[in-house]
């Protein structure tokens, strides 16, 4: 078959496949005319909600932070006059930035950062002595899959727990905590939060016992150091 054969051949092919593809194309006119449009209406609205949640997501991250901002606001030393964004007592602050901590959960509860402001929610909570309140708030964040944040939120209710007069409950938590720890709360910490819960029950051998175990951990952390403070104290 000669150069000029398979050329003709090779054009007819492509001729009867555009003439077959534009017949199906005819016969099925509706049905792909429904696909081109499901199709463009789910990339609308897919960009639409990657919009939406950008947008979002930057508002919670601005509320947040200015919530935490709040928080963390100096307070009048005695005797100096009031100035701006500084407050006389920390619970005058916590009550503040309680509220807007309360707020930002409220306005982006399905976002991270709604997650987050539930954890400080429950953290004000506590400082101003609503346990009920920093209890449910706390709970919430500790459902979090974020371990980071998850492990600071059980940290704070074992304190509330052990406030409430729940110490099992507490120590379940803190003996949780120092099997499974993070970044955020390391078992060093978690230790010396349990140990001080025993003295607090007058438990001291079992105290001095995790101090010992701190301390011989490494001796060059912190945490070493504050437990071979406390068993000197106690000798």
């Amino acid at each position: 078959m000669d150069t000029q054969t398979r050329h003709a051949l090779k054009q007819d092919k492509f001729a009867r496949a555009a003439k077959t593809g534009a017949t199906w194309v005819e016969e099925h006119r509706s049905g792909v005319l429904r696909w081109a449009i499901t199709l463009s209406v789910v990339v609308i609205l897919g960009v639409a909600a990657l919009v939406w949640w950008n947008v979002r997501t930057a508002a919670a991250d601005l509320a947040l932070g200015q919530a935490i901002d709040l928080y963390s606001a100096p307070l009048a030393e005695p005797g100096e006059p009031p100035e701006k964004n500084v407050y006389t007592t920390a619970e005058a602050r916590a009550k503040e930035a309680n509220r807007e901590f309360v707020a930002v959960a409220q306005n982006f509860r399905w976002l991270p950062e709604g997650t987050k402001a539930r954890y400080f929610a429950g953290v004000t909570y506590a400082e101003l002595g609503q346990n009920a309140q920093a209890e449910t708030e706390l709970k919430a964040a500790a459902g979090s899959s974020n371990r980071k944040l998850a492990n600071l939120a059980r940290y704070a209710l074992a304190g509330v727990y052990h406030q409430t007069n729940r110490d099992s409950q507490a120590i379940d938590l803190y003996n949780d905590l120092i099997a499974k720890p993070s970044e955020t709360v390391p078992a060093s910490e978690s230790q010396l939060a349990l140990a001080d819960l025993y003295v607090a029950e007058g438990k001291q051998d079992q105290a001095r016992a995790i101090w010992a175990k701190i301390k011989d951990l490494d001796k060059d952390s912190a945490a070493s150091t504050i437990a071979q403070q406390k068993l000197a104290a106690r000798q």
